[in-house]
């Protein structure tokens, strides 16, 4: 096919333009002399004279396509010389990487070939062009800022997975990631790159140097006397690690930074240029002329105004030049340094896009007067050079560059056709149009003229990351108030300009979800939905190709943009439809998720697999298998919240942010991290020189140095912060992630009234509701205060009851969000805020969920489930106070802000239920100790036997190292340990009964069992130069949390509520049951106070050596608490006198087989086999077969020895 040009090409298309009923029509083609003179006008240079230039014939239409020839065959002549070969280059005039030979490793490379990933260790490629004499550049675009080495190498050069570019003799690179050059050895030089930074490598074979520039700005020449000379030529070439990705620029494109003498390796094509560069002027001047046929005469007139009214003249002229201008417009050099810089031009004044209504205008006449190909491949390649021109462009003060290009595309989406072709084809297809919503942020503030916008830096001074109700807020001083205040003067002078930016990001958005085009077809919305939801499959995929996924950062922005187009028109349906819901009340309603209409991939959802809830869960009624889950069910209301596609759009929001957009929240937060880190540095050099005498003049020079460092350090971070806490993290985002929480608390509240289709929601939305909780409390302050939020309180306690009643539902199967749900309900309970909206719930919520909690410890995970038990109870305990434990007071301090760390904030609400639980159900008490006493047994047993392994190999001469993981084990089993005796010196407390009132029939067991575990605890930790006493004392890494105070106050604090705080029956029947143990030995009760165990006359007592006593912390202990430890001991001396004088001798046959340490007192029915009470009850739990013979045991009897007939 070849382009519409005049005369009949004209006939063969509708002239109907969007506007043609809204435009007066002009009819008639004008008189001969003025269409003379209007052709001579509109075909003459702007430096021509307008005289008569093709003789004594006067132009015509008819004459007018030779005239044209005419004008653009002197261009034609050059065109032969541009396939001759150029002096000092070899290879093919179009260069491309070779993707053939040309490489070493695993490397992704884009259709184009000049597009290249990163897809194994090092792999390296050159381009299939080479240079030996001259000077010559080419431009590399950065698009992440990983480990790369660009520059050039030879034919010879040699690379493998671990050497690349540069790393071999006759090649030279340059690695912005780790500021070096390289060539065999390195070097410092340069500056570091970032992602959408454009690097240019220069070589200059003439004086022997190769020198490259960062976004136009020299970095100076890096090598010099590189090898020249008969056989050497120079590639471009580049090394990258995995994942990193980079594009090339060899001159295909106009060149970003052109260098003066310097010739790109790919001429332009000159002869387009120049014919292209002729026809628009002769455009231009169309736009600029009009016919006044009444008159007679040409009429000059601003080109922004013109207007296509259908005038014949005027059609077939441009025609003509559309003739020869369309095919050029395919070419993509052409396309960005022609059309794209005069479509920016008629944008260049400021105001609303919409005051531009020429690009509109052009569109039109595109679309009329070029096939449709050519109008397709030249959208698509002038939105392609816009997205690298936004995505490239260098980040200034202002951000005028990235306004205007965003402006630009805004025009071109404007155009209802232009507008669906592009969605339909390019933007998701072609691009990663995501791009155009993000904003970069600046890794050199200096560059991005940050100084200037924020000249004062500030950062606070808190070197803890305390949570919010825990922070103390010190007295500022006025010199601080005044820098802080400036400070944050300029950083709104920031947010200022990026919500121009940001705004301008939001209408591009809009337009894509525009539900009211006008020429009929699908909606813009509705194509835009097809390629978002494909879009975001591609990134919910774990295979996900590299080259489809979209970078976290990105996701963010895009996020937030579509959040607020999607909350416009949402607001915008419900202003026409008052039945509807706004958006502050949105939801996603849960039929969406088993109707079949959304496509969630493979994701998981709550009951499991789709295929399996497909078979498993039937509405009544339908038929076998051919309809799944029909009608809606009646809690739901009949009117529509609002459009179908906003719900679809919004239920891929949330998708979306669990994706990747909740961990990148997470990853900025270290800039504010570092932010602390160096502030605390700072501070310290600080008081390190106040305290230095003036007569160490070389110390005080080396405090004064890195002062100086830090300072600099702090004055970059301080101003890369702000733009972080603009574009991430401010008051606006803060509010989308909010919003976006009660969409997920509402979405899950309608989804569970609907019984077991609950089970098809899709994982990810209990995900994001605890993941943008924990954002907004963990990322967001202390610039932003969750409180703040409006409805905060109400948010916080429907989060509370989702987590309360679906950690334990049984319509949830993964194991995954179950134990995220748990963990997020453990940490819920660490924090007065959240644990008074646990307490806020409904009662019987509250009772389900601590009936859940108390379930037996087997079969499932139980580690948080006793956390959550322990931190319901820490603050009441015995020596159950503390944050952090005492021996760890003087270390370095962890952050603050982990649960662990939290403040005691007990609940007795809480409490009071488990207490009531416990007492009411006496099936559920004995199941819940057993299962607790068993996991005690077992953990504290492994934290044993691994203790014995570490001092083995602490006492080996030959040097060697424990396994951090085996210590990370051993640590985690003495916490458990610890917390399980914590959990049962609760229920010891909350109800004695249950281990003290013999009427129950397990007590007696239960206190039995309890007794043995806790002599066994003291017996091991409380022994002189005993293994724990070594191992605490070596004080290795990843053992810190194990010491004596927390596992003994732990047991001391069940002692002292069994045998004094008990009545005088209780405390009868515990003394007795403790001192019939066998394990039972007073001197490690002795132990706690610091009395140490009697020595004999061979080992004396170490003076030196320093006893534990409960008495040296009385910061932790208080004095009520200790005086029950002294009325402990007297008891217990004094029964354990009484008892030693009591017993009487007992042979070894009267003696239980099974423990040998206690008589035997029960028979067994019906074998007639012996044992003790303790051994047979706790036998029976598990097992009821008979330890002997393996007879069925049907019951048990008290056994007494009959009397000797003697």
């Amino acid at each position: 096919m070849t382009s519409k040009g005049a005369g009949t090409s004209l006939s063969q298309k509708s002239f109907r333009l969007t506007s043609d009923s809204e435009k007066p029509k002009v009819t008639g083609i004008v008189n001969e002399k003025l269409l003379n003179d209007y052709l001579q006008r509109i075909f003459s240079s702007p430096d021509q004279v307008p005289t008569t230039t093709t003789g004594r014939k006067s132009l015509t239409f008819q004459n007018l396509q030779e005239h044209l020839d005419q004008l653009l065959k002197e261009e034609d002549e050059p065109e032969e010389s541009e396939e001759q070969t150029v002096e000092g280059r070899l290879g093919p005039s179009t260069v491309v990487l070779d993707h053939t030979s040309g490489f070493e490793g695993l490397l992704l490379v884009d259709d184009d070939l000049l597009g290249v990933i990163g897809h194994s260790n090092f792999g390296s490629i050159r381009a299939t062009t080479c240079v030996y004499k001259g000077k010559w550049i080419y431009e590399v675009l950065i698009s992440s800022q990983g480990l790369m080495q660009i520059g050039w190498c030879t034919l010879n050069c040699r690379f493998n997975q671990e050497e690349g570019v540069g790393d071999t003799p006759d090649s030279y690179a340059y690695d912005g990631n780790r500021v070096r050059k390289w060539n065999v050895t390195t070097t410092n030089y340069g500056k570091s790159w970032a992602a959408g930074d454009i690097v240019s490598c220069l070589i200059d074979l003439d004086e022997g140097t190769i020198a490259f520039c960062l976004n136009g700005v020299c970095l100076g020449t890096a090598f010099e006397n590189i090898t020249r000379g008969s056989g050497m030529a120079y590639f471009p070439a580049i090394s990258l690690s995995f994942k990193e990705s980079v594009a090339f620029n060899f001159g295909s494109r106009p060149l970003r930074y052109p260098m003066e003498d310097y010739r790109p390796l790919q001429d332009a094509p000159t002869t387009g240029l120049v014919k292209a560069h002729k026809l628009l002027g002769y455009l231009k001047n169309v736009l600029q002329l009009g016919l006044d046929p009444v008159e007679g005469k040409l009429v000059e007139r601003e080109s922004s105004t013109w207007q296509l009214r259908g005038e014949p003249t005027v059609l077939i002229t441009m025609a003509h030049i559309f003739n020869y201008f369309a095919p050029l417009m395919c070419k993509v050099y052409l396309v960005e340094d022609v059309l794209m810089k005069f479509l920016l031009g008629i944008l260049e004044r400021d105001g609303p896009v919409e005051s531009y209504p020429l690009i509109q205008q052009l569109l039109d006449l595109m679309w009329l007067l070029m096939e449709d190909y050519e109008v397709q491949e030249c959208l698509k390649q002038l939105m392609m050079s816009l997205l690298r021109a936004y995505r490239f462009s260098p980040i200034i003060p202002d951000l005028s560059l990235q306004m205007h290009y965003l402006r630009l595309t805004i025009a071109i989406l404007k155009h209802e056709k232009s507008r669906k072709f592009l969605l339909n084809n390019v933007l998701f297809d072609v691009l990663r149009s995501v791009v155009f919503f993000y904003i970069k942020s600046p890794l050199r503030v200096e560059e991005a003229g940050l100084q200037e916008l924020i000249p004062t830096t500030w950062w606070p001074n808190r070197f803890s990351k305390e949570g919010k109700e825990t922070k103390e807020v010190k007295e500022e001083s006025a010199e601080e108030r005044l820098r802080r205040r400036a400070y944050e003067r300029g950083c709104q002078r920031l947010k200022k300009r990026i919500e121009v930016v940001e705004d301008l990001q939001v209408q591009i958005l809009k337009l894509l979800l525009n539900n009211q085009d006008h020429n009929g077809g699908e909606a813009s919305r509705y194509i835009f939905l097809n390629k978002f939801r494909k879009f975001l499959q591609e990134n919910a995929s774990s295979r996900g190709n590299l080259t489809v996924l979209c970078p976290p950062e990105y996701m963010v922005c895009f996020l937030h943009r579509l959040i607020t187009a999607l909350r416009h028109y949402w607001d915008e349906y419900k202003a026409s439809n008052p039945r509807a819901s706004f958006s502050e009340e949105a939801y996603v309603p849960p039929q969406l998720f088993y109707n079949g209409k959304v496509d969630y991939f493979d994701l998981q959802r709550l009951g499991g697999l789709l295929s399996h809830l497909k078979k498993t869960l039937k509405v009544e009624g339908s038929h076998g298998n051919e309809g799944l889950l029909l009608g809606r069910p009646p809690e739901e209301p009949d009117q529509p919240l609002t459009e179908n596609s906003l719900l679809e759009i919004l239920d891929g929001v949330i998708m979306m942010y669990n994706l990747s957009v909740h961990q990148q929240l997470g990853k900025m937060v270290g800039v504010s991290d570092d932010v602390n880190e160096y502030a605390m540095a700072l501070k310290d050099t600080e008081e390190k020189l106040s305290r230095c005498p003036k007569w160490r003049k070389d110390i005080q020079e080396e405090l004064m140095k890195s002062q100086k460092v830090f300072s600099e350090k702090l004055n970059h971070l301080s101003r890369r912060l702000a733009w972080i806490n603009v574009t991430i993290y401010s008051k606006e985002k803060m509010q989308d992630i909010y919003w976006l929480l009660r969409v997920c608390t509402r979405t899950i509240e309608h989804g569970d009234r609907i019984g077991s289709l609950f089970a098809f929601m899709p994982e990810f939305y209990l995900s994001v509701a605890m993941n943008s909780y924990s954002a907004l409390k963990n990322y967001f302050s202390p610039v932003n205060s969750m409180e703040e939020l409006p409805g905060y309180e109400e948010t916080l306690t429907r989060l509370a009851a989702i987590l309360a009643k679906h950690f334990a539902d049984t319509r949830i199967v993964g194991t995954d969000i179950r134990d995220s749900l748990m963990q997020a309900l453990a940490s819920y309970v660490c924090y007065p805020h959240s644990l008074r909206a646990v307490e806020r719930i409904p009662e019987e919520q509250r009772i389900t969920m601590m009936k859940n909690l108390l379930a037996p410890y087997e079969q499932r995970p139980w580690a948080q489930t006793n956390w959550i038990l322990v931190r319901l109870w820490r603050g009441c305990g015995f020596g159950y106070r503390y944050t952090r434990l005492p021996h760890l007071l003087k270390t370095k301090p962890e952050d603050a802000n982990l649960p662990s760390l939290q403040k005691p904030c007990p609940s007795t609400l809480l409490q009071g239920h488990m207490a009531d639980l416990l007492r009411s159900d006496r099936d559920m008490a004995p199941s819940f100790l057993n299962s607790v006493l068993n996991q005690l047994n077992w953990a504290f047993s492994e934290f044993i036997g691994m203790i014995q392994e570490i001092q083995q190999a602490a006492e080996r001469l030959e040097r060697n190292f424990v396994d951090s993981r085996q210590l990370k084990v051993c640590a985690t089993c003495f916490d458990l340990s610890v917390s399980l005796l914590r959990v049962l010196e609760m229920t010891v407390t909350l109800a004695p009964e249950i281990f003290l009132d013999w009427n129950r029939p397990s007590s007696e067991l239960l206190l039995r069992r309890l007794a043995q575990l806790l002599n066994q605890v003291l017996n091991r930790v409380t022994a002189e130069r005993n293994l724990f006493d070594r191992v605490v004392n070596l004080r290795l890494p990843g053992l810190e949390s194990v010491d004596h105070y927390p596992i003994l106050v732990a047991v001391t604090g069940i002692l002292v509520r069994l045998l004094v705080d008990s009545d005088v029956e209780g405390a009868k029947r515990a003394t007795e049951v403790l001192l019939a143990d066998p394990c039972f030995q007073l001197r490690s009760i002795q132990y706690l106070l610091g009395q140490p165990e009697p020595t004999s006359g061979a080992t004396p007592a170490s003076p030196e050596r320093k006893h534990f006593s409960l008495q040296s912390y009385t910061d932790y202990i208080n004095r009520e608490e200790l005086t029950k430890v002294d009325q402990m001991l007297g008891h217990l001396s004094e029964e354990s006198k009484q008892a030693a004088a009591s017993t009487l001798p007992t042979s070894e046959e009267d003696l239980c087989p099974i423990c040998y340490a206690h008589p035997i007192s029960a028979v067994f029915r019906p074998c007639g086999h012996k044992s003790c009470k303790a051994c047979i009850n706790q036998h029976l739990m598990n097992n009821k077969d008979c330890f002997f013979c393996k007879a069925t045991i049907t019951g048990v009897d008290d056994y007494e020895k009959p009397t000797s007939s003697s």
